[in-house]
């Protein structure tokens, strides 16, 4: 009850901002209330090819308002959604490798207005996710130049990303953006640095750089804040995050470091507003096992984290012998301010198909104790 009064009396009569999804220390709020974001990863329909040059309309369009149908129907209030990948479709690179546009077609913005429109018809937030360091594919060449060339980094900010945030600003199907997704699949694991921001010695043998060992965290850390910062000059209530593989990059526990933290990321960038305002974090077991700083192993107040944490991947085939049902429970449960499964079309076993997944997500659907699930846009 403290924070919903505290919550609307900041607010005043910014009504309209008020009840967009914003962070109150360690927790979600919205129209004054404490919320828990449930859901899933769509990710894709088609990888790198949903969105823009006139992929949208037809089946993309079908496929993907199905599936939020579907997330609405078994209780669930977000969606995790993948855009540019390594920029194989959008944005639209010159020969040079700098950006001249959202896409080619200039079909980009109508067709996130037009999904993102659908997902508040059905009390659905998307979040979007604009890029992926979990791959190294022959397209990765223009989203290597964004990382390793500022001049081409400012280049997608001023001609693409700025666009976009600022044409969806406001819009009450946005949850918020996520800057890339596992950035640890392409990083060296293995680099001294007398600044704990950029050493990652400790992720030796971690399983980072699954994908190819090319970039530092100096990097990385400047590809964030640059994004991050401009996306909340362009909107400057929107939420803002990135997709970490595993707490082992994301915490300061158990001799881990938390590479993501505001200090780093603006010490690598140099821009104040470039940070994250909550956490996400993947966790799959391996070999049946969780390691020893999975969120499915202890309560998110262990990680003594400032901002929410959002368990952004899991799934019941890599969840140790936990059911689907007990994994978004543990969720709910600890501390954590949301779980999205993976993902609505990776169903490689019958345990992660995506009916079994709504099971899952309908498991906390009427729940409000630690957090409300349904909530109306």
């Amino acid at each position: 009850m403290a924070v919903s009064l505290l919550v609307l009396l900041a607010c005043g009569i910014a009504a309209v901002q008020c009840d967009r999804l914003s962070v109150q220390g360690n927790h979600f709020v919205k129209g004054g209330q404490k919320v828990f974001l449930s859901g899933a990863n769509l990710a894709w329909v088609q990888y790198a090819y949903d969105f823009g040059n006139n992929h949208y309309k037809g089946r993309v369009q079908g496929i993907l308002e199905g599936y939020i149908r579907d997330l609405s129907k078994a209780g669930g209030n977000s969606m995790r959604v993948w855009i540019h990948m390594e920029g194989a479709n959008t944005p639209e690179f010159d020969s040079s490798g700098h950006v001249i546009g959202m896409d080619k077609g200039g079909t980009m913005l109508a067709d996130l207005k037009s999904m993102l429109n659908y997902a508040a018809s059905h009390n659905v937030l998307i979040f979007l996710c604009l890029w992926n360091g979990a791959v190294n594919q022959g397209s990765h060449a223009h989203l290597d130049g964004l990382i390793r060339d500022t001049n081409k980094l400012q280049s997608y900010i001023n001609k693409a990303l700025i666009p976009m945030v600022k044409g969806l600003a406001g819009l009450p199907g946005l949850g918020g953006w996520e800057v890339i997704n596992e950035p640890e699949g392409v990083l060296m694991p293995d680099v001294t640095n007398s600044d704990p921001c950029f050493d990652t010695t400790h992720l030796k043998n971690s399983g980072a750089g699954w994908a190819g060992k090319l970039y530092k965290y100096d990097d990385f850390l400047r590809f964030i804040n640059w994004q991050a910062a401009a996306i909340k000059s362009a909107d400057a209530h929107t939420l803002v995050t990135m997709g970490s593989w595993n707490a082992k990059s994301n915490v300061n526990i158990k001799g881990y470091y938390n590479h993501y933290s505001d200090a780093c990321l603006i010490k690598a960038g140099g821009k104040k507003q470039g940070v994250l305002d909550f956490f996400q974090i993947h966790s799959y077991d391996w070999q049946g096992k969780f390691d020893e700083v999975s969120p499915f192993t202890m309560a998110a107040s262990v990680y003594h984290m400032d901002k929410p944490i959002v368990i952004g991947e899991f799934r019941e085939s890599q969840g140790a012998g936990m059911t689907i049902q007990e994994m978004f429970n543990h969720a709910y449960n600890t501390g954590y301010s949301g779980a999205w499964t993976w993902a609505i079309t990776d169903d490689w076993t019958p345990k992660d198909t995506w009916a079994h997944q709504q099971v899952g997500i309908t498991t906390v659907a009427n729940r409000h104790d630690h957090g409300l699930v349904k909530f109306t846009l």
